[in-house]
């Protein structure tokens, strides 16, 4: 349940972030686009510490739900919703 409300927040946040036009410390505004390369910078770098183990398709399916819930243009009431979508 941690785990779930951590998504939340963090999902919550940078949505605001987008739709509020809020920029960086160093004046960076955050945009989509910007959100969608540090994603998958941040994916390249999971991919290169785990190696063999790295589970693509697992990790596709979390960055395509947080990419739902974080770009869209209506802001999503929970996470879990879509999520649960996904697993039925």
């Amino acid at each position: 349940m941690e785990d779930a409300a951590t998504a939340e927040i963090s999902r919550s946040q940078v949505w605001q972030w987008i739709y509020n036009g809020v920029s960086t410390a160093e004046g960076r505004k955050i945009t989509k686009e910007w959100v969608e390369e540090l994603l998958d910078e941040e994916l390249g770098k999971i991919r290169a510490e785990l190696g063999d183990a790295f589970n693509e398709p697992r990790y596709d399916q979390a960055v395509a739900l947080f990419k739902e819930v974080t770009l869209a243009d209506d802001y999503s009431e929970f996470l879990t919703t879509p999520a649960y979508e996904r697993m039925s």
